[in-house]
C-alpha cells in the first residue's frame, strides 16, 4: 500500500480540523522542513521530511501517515523525532492509520510510550 494514495484524505483532515498553513510533502503544496538525526555514533545521519505540517491556535503540529511497515525502527526514530519537535512548540504529533493499520500504530505508540495521537483516517 502507497502513503501516496492516502495524502488527499490526510490533507482533508487537517482542513476539517482547522489547521492553517498546511504543508505536505505532496505534489501541489509546499514541502515541509526537513529535520536531521544524527546516531549516537554521529556516524549516520537520517533525513525526516514530515509527511504534513500545519498551525492550529498559533502552535505546530505534526500529521503522519501511518502505515504497517517493516521499518518499525525508522518509523519510531521520525515520530520521536516529531514529538519531540511538536511538544516543543505547543503542537502535537498525529497520527492517521487508514483501515487496517490502526491497531499496528497504537501497538507502536504504546510499546515506545509516543506521545503521539492516533486517528482514523477511511
Amino acid at each position: 500500500m502507497e502513503k501516496e494514495n492516502f495524502y488527499d484524505k490526510a490533507i482533508n483532515w487537517a482542513k476539517r480540523k482547522g489547521f492553517s498553513g498546511i504543508k505536505a510533502n505532496y505534489e501541489g503544496f509546499d514541502i515541509p522542513s526537513s529535520f536531521t538525526k544524527l546516531d549516537k555514533n554521529k556516524e549516520e545521519v537520517d533525513q525526516y521530511i514530515p509527511d504534513i505540517t500545519g498551525k492550529k491556535l498559533g502552535t505546530k503540529s505534526f500529521v503522519e501517515i501511518s502505515l504497517k511497515s517493516d521499518e518499525t525502527d525508522r518509523q519510531i526514530s521520525k515520530w520521536k523525532l516529531l514529538s519531540s519537535l511538536a511538544a516543543a512548540r505547543g503542537g502535537k504529533l498525529f497520527l492517521l492509520a487508514p483501515r487496517g493499520h490502526k491497531a499496528f500504530t497504537e501497538k507502536l505508540v504504546k510499546d515506545y510510550s509516543l506521545p503521539a495521537q492516533v486517528e482514523n483516517l477511511s
